[in-house]
């Protein structure tokens, strides 16, 4: 630990971390009410079922969570790089269960890279059909921190 000096006008570390939870005693609660939502942002930028599948259980068991706290809590995953795939029309495995899963859980919402799935279009040759019910974002790691500036939790998944 390296040593800290503080001024010599009278204050100790503990006089100095007492004034700080003073003054920012307000803090999470003025955070609270500065948010546009209570949201979670998950990332899924992996192809692996497993992982995917992650994504899923997380969303249903945390709108699952929340309802049972009787909480509204908006859900986005949000598929980056390699991820993808999990809403990709050709290529996942897991059409019917995220179909299911957006019926039941309206607060939920799917967003594809562009700017990755431009990279697949061209590496592939191919034109890349999105599943039902989702939609581009520009940049999915920017759409990432947009959710979090706006108070979002993030996982990544």
């Amino acid at each position: 630990m390296i040593p800290v000096k503080f001024p010599d006008k009278g204050w100790s570390r503990r006089g100095l971390l007492a004034g700080t939870a003073i003054l920012t005693a307000g803090g999470p609660a003025a955070a609270k009410e500065d948010r546009l939502a209570d949201g979670v942002v998950i990332l899924i930028d992996s192809n692996e079922p497993y992982v995917m599948g992650h994504a899923i259980s997380y969303s249903a068991n945390l709108a699952r969570h929340f309802a049972d706290k009787g909480a509204r809590l908006l859900i986005e995953v949000v598929a980056n790089g390699k991820g993808i795939d999990v809403f990709r029309a050709d290529k996942t495995p897991l059409v019917e269960p995220l179909a299911t899963l957006r019926q039941s859980l309206p607060n939920l919402t799917y967003s594809m890279c562009a700017s990755s799935k431009a990279i697949a279009e061209t590496k592939e040759q191919v034109s890349i059909p999105l599943i039902a019910g989702a939609s581009l974002v520009p940049f999915g790691i920017g759409r990432v921190v947009d959710l979090q500036l706006k108070g979002f939790a993030y996982i990544h998944a």
